[in-house]
């Protein structure tokens, strides 16, 4: 999520989404206010894109993975939120919308500098104590080799993983060693 917001006068969830069909810039939405989503590096955007190719050839056929254009929608009493997490994973019939989904089982975040504090606090905060369906969070450094998973199962502890650690996440019977996830990147 970008630092500044677009908007002062806050917006409906309807209004966001509305304007949202509308607009070339993706935004997510927290609060009734809207965020510019920044363009993703060429290193993200490898790493992201070996996540979900891994992913894809395991999961069976009732399953999906959505890159970082798909909106994750959390309904909250008072309004609700949407971001663009970079990988979600959704299996059996979840919910109909074309523009989002609500019952991911795993979500990722391929992190930068920009990022980083968003994707370890508001977002996580938001994601595990607002997602029911939610089981596995996981976090990719994009300067080194190191991946951060909380899970459902350990009462969202975080697991710190290195280049020779496996990546396996419960919820979906997925593993893969962290340094996999960067062989296309060169540091």
């Amino acid at each position: 999520m970008a630092d500044t917001a677009r908007v002062i006068e806050p917006l409906t969830p309807d209004e966001y989404l509305d304007r949202e069909r509308l607009d070339p810039i993706r935004h997510e939405y927290v609060d009734g206010v809207i965020y510019a989503m920044a363009g993703a590096t060429e290193r993200h955007n490898v790493i992201s894109a070996e996540l979900l190719s891994a992913l894809l050839n395991h999961l069976p056929v009732r399953c999906r993975a959505f890159n970082g254009d798909l909106k994750l929608r959390i309904r909250l009493e008072v309004t609700d939120q949407f971001y663009y997490p970079d990988c979600m994973v959704f299996c059996g019939p979840g919910d109909q919308a074309r523009h989002w989904r609500e019952d991911p089982l795993v979500l990722g975040e391929v992190m930068s500098a920009s990022t980083e504090d968003v994707d370890r606090g508001d977002k996580l905060v938001a994601y595990t104590t607002h997602v029911p369906t939610l089981q596995e969070y996981i976090l990719i450094e994009q300067a080194m080799m190191r991946v951060e998973v909380y899970r459902r199962a350990n009462g969202w502890q975080k697991e710190i993983l290195g280049p020779d650690d496996m990546l396996r996440l419960e919820s979906i019977a997925f593993e893969i060693q962290v340094s996999a996830l960067y062989r296309r990147v060169e540091f």
